[in-house]
């Protein structure tokens, strides 16, 4: 097996179904579906396959998960979440007619913890640290609507919050300069798995390419090992990606979420 099969049978294996979906307040099977329901009116639709279905099963079930939705009036938008290296015949043309516009596809990046926990030099001024307390996390929560070209909300910051009471083990972690968040990040360990995630990387446009991103994504994985994981994933944009590969992350799939509105 090569290490790209090994990494992306592990991704399979450990990162769809529940360990997506940490925060739900409800699940809902629906053939090889499960249908999420979390806080705030969000839908959320995922599987480990699609058990073989024909176009014609695959239509049939877009139709009965976006019914469920409907029939749900607290739910205001819905994300069904692709995986490019599915069998899912017709998928894409169903999830259009149901009126799901697909966002900006993503890799899939996987690779060792430890290859990312290494020392990185900071720029002078900049810090690094975890933070916990509510107006830590609305400030990060607020720079990253920003840098995501979204209206600042308390929207993000009510969800994250929400996700802390959990107790989940879920991290948040910002880098400041001159008492302003620049860059943040989360850092959130799997369950049961080897695997923690990097989440939500992102960082002011006027303090990119000065290694800033790479020292938080570091001092992640450096957490991650203490919490003996060993793997690391990310859904990555083209602007982390280049980060993840030089350090020996593989791209094992391609990940395009469908958003439905009400």
């Amino acid at each position: 097996m090569t290490d790209t099969s090994r990494l992306l049978q592990a991704y399979d294996e450990q990162l769809r179904t529940d360990a997506e979906t940490p925060s739900a307040i409800s699940v809902t099977r629906l053939g090889p579906l499960r249908l999420v329901t979390f806080l705030g009116g969000r839908g959320f639709v995922t599987y480990r396959d699609l058990g073989g279905a024909d176009e014609p099963e695959v239509r049939k079930l877009v139709a009965d998960a976006i019914a469920h939705f409907r029939a749900d009036g607290g739910i205001t938008k819905v994300e069904w979440k692709t995986r490019g290296h599915d069998h899912a015949p017709g998928l894409h043309d169903a999830l259009l007619e149901h009126g799901f516009v697909p966002e900006d596809p993503e890799s899939i990046m996987i690779g060792e913890a430890a290859a990312l926990a290494a020392d990185v030099p900071l720029p002078d001024g900049v810090t690094l640290r975890q933070v916990t307390e509510e107006p830590d996390v609305r400030a990060m929560c607020a720079m990253q609507d920003e840098v995501f070209g979204a209206p600042v909300s308390d929207e993000t910051a009510n969800a994250i919050l929400r996700r802390q009471a959990l107790g989940d083990g879920m991290e948040l972690w910002v880098a400041e300069a001159d008492g302003q968040i620049v860059t943040a990040g989360r850092l959130e360990p799997v369950a049961d798995t080897e695997v923690a995630g990097i989440w939500g990387g992102s960082t002011r446009p006027e303090w990119r390419g000065r290694g800033i991103y790479r020292a938080l994504t570091a001092a992640r994985a450096r957490s991650a090992l203490a919490l003996g994981k060993t793997l690391i994933h990310s859904d990555s944009t083209e602007y982390s990606r280049p980060i993840l590969e030089r350090y020996g992350f593989v791209k094992v799939s391609t990940t395009t979420p469908y958003a439905w509105e009400r």
